[in-house]
């Protein structure tokens, strides 16, 4: 429970724009109570100007991240140096493979923490822990870096899904390396109980799971057909990495005759709850087949840009509406300002054109904004993402007076903040109507 407060920010966006005079109402539960115009609402030349925390801030839906893999901060720094002269991500991933080794619960909870406190600290509200790296003691299965992650997002505040990820092979057909038994669980009987486990633990107002088949790397198709359907009967998200890696393909190819997304549509009935992270080489029909299904894609774009992935089809993509979420993935850098505007500067260099995120009006700052908010709402199965009755009181304040928007005016603030500033200009954030920042509060 928080105290029930009353928000007057400078502006405040209403879904299709930023709006001077609106006041927000906040209940005890940390929900939206009521959206509406305040009493003497200011005018756009600023008379009438409200007082308080927020006087000169603009509230925006808190930033959804859908995909990150927390332990990874971990790596920042490592593994920028080639003495061969060139790395991909299969040999990125050995760097990863030898933290895994060195993990422990308290490293766990502390490299969280830090992640966790970076995201929040850059406008994030909500995130989607896509959590792999299970076990402390791997011929124990003890899965002691689980809580480790609960433990981390209630101590920082943030609302955290946390995508129990499944990961029984090590290729397909092939047995876990070393480093993957940390990843382990060897059949979904071992996993629902697992899940059932977590739900016990879970803080209900803040915390939710959602299911995971880590790729077609780590499980037979029978079981990514059992696991589907289970999560879809238990109403939970399901995530799955698809299509990052042109490797990835042709192994799929050789093993199945099939593309990995071509194997997900034929085992798994897909529908609006399912999100393929990264599908940065999918065949433009494959693609086509998965989003008439009502599935979403999220793109990491730091992250696909630092292992030198490739690029997605995001107008294939966008063609079928708010489908696209993003994703912060491996943290090595977290500006969640900079992983919007990368949706579209990467778009406009392999495309050689302008404003290709653009919306049906043209408006490349507010289909940006929808990435970062309500299609990572969508993605995660989570009421945030709107600034509307009954939604969670999640929120991000943007100081209007940081150097970075200087000569703004409520018209161009938007475009200003997505395409030309980063996280100093984020001033705090609310989780369930509980302040970070803003002097400790905004009531």
């Amino acid at each position: 429970m928080t105290p029930a407060q009353t928000l007057e920010p400078l502006l405040t966006w209403t879904g299709e724009r930023l709006e001077r005079g609106i006041r927000i109402e906040v209940d005890a539960h940390g929900r939206i109570e009521a959206v509406g115009r305040a009493p003497g609402a200011a005018r756009a030349d600023g008379a009438s100007a409200p007082a308080g925390p927020l006087a000169r801030h603009a509230l925006l839906p808190g930033f959804v991240d859908a995909h990150s893999h927390a332990f990874q901060r971990g790596l920042r720094g490592v593994g920028e140096v080639f003495p061969e002269g060139a790395g991909s991500f299969w040999t990125w991933r050995q760097g990863m493979y030898a933290l895994v080794e060195q993990m422990t619960p308290e490293r766990m909870f502390d490299l969280a923490s830090s992640t966790f406190r970076e995201l929040r600290a850059a406008g994030v509200t909500s995130l989607g822990e896509f959590h792999y790296l299970h076990h402390a003691d791997a011929e124990q299965l003890d899965f002691a870096f689980d809580e480790a992650l609960l433990a981390a997002a209630r101590a920082v505040g943030l609302r955290l899904v946390l995508l129990e990820t499944y990961y029984q092979t090590g290729g397909i057909g092939k047995p876990l390396e070393p480093a993957q038994r940390r990843f382990a669980t060897p059949d979904p009987a071992t996993y629902w109980a697992q899940m059932e486990r977590l739900e016990r633990l879970l803080d209900p107002a803040t915390q939710s799971l959602g299911a995971v088949v880590h790729s077609v790397r780590a499980a037979p198709p029978e079981a990514l057909a059992a696991l589907h359907a289970e999560a879809r009967a238990r109403d939970l998200v399901f995530h799955m990495h698809l299509e990052e890696q042109r490797v990835e393909i042709e192994d799929c190819l050789a093993a199945y005759g099939c593309t990995p997304l071509e194997l997900v549509l034929k085992h798994c009935a897909v529908d609006a709850a399912f999100t393929a992270v990264h599908a940065t080489h999918s065949r433009p029909q494959d693609l086509e087949r998965l989003l008439e299904r009502g599935a979403g894609v999220c793109l990491c774009p730091t992250t696909e840009a630092n292992l030198g992935d490739g690029i997605a089809d995001v107008p294939a993509m966008l063609a079928h509406g708010e489908r696209v979420s993003i994703g912060s993935d491996s943290n090595a850098r977290i500006d969640f300002l900079e992983e919007l505007r990368w949706m579209e500067l990467v778009q406009r260099l392999a495309r050689e054109r302008r404003g290709v995120c653009s919306d049906a009006v043209g408006d490349v700052g507010r289909r940006l904004l929808d990435a970062g908010t309500r299609a990572g709402a969508r993605a995660l199965g989570l009421d945030v993402g709107r600034i509307e009755p009954g939604a969670w009181a999640d929120f991000v304040a943007i100081d209007t007076g940081a150097p970075a928007l200087a000569g703004c005016t409520d018209e161009t603030l938007l475009a200003a903040t997505l395409l030309g500033a980063d996280g100093r200009v984020v001033a705090g954030t609310c989780v369930g109507g509980a302040w970070s920042g803003l002097d400790g509060g905004a009531a």
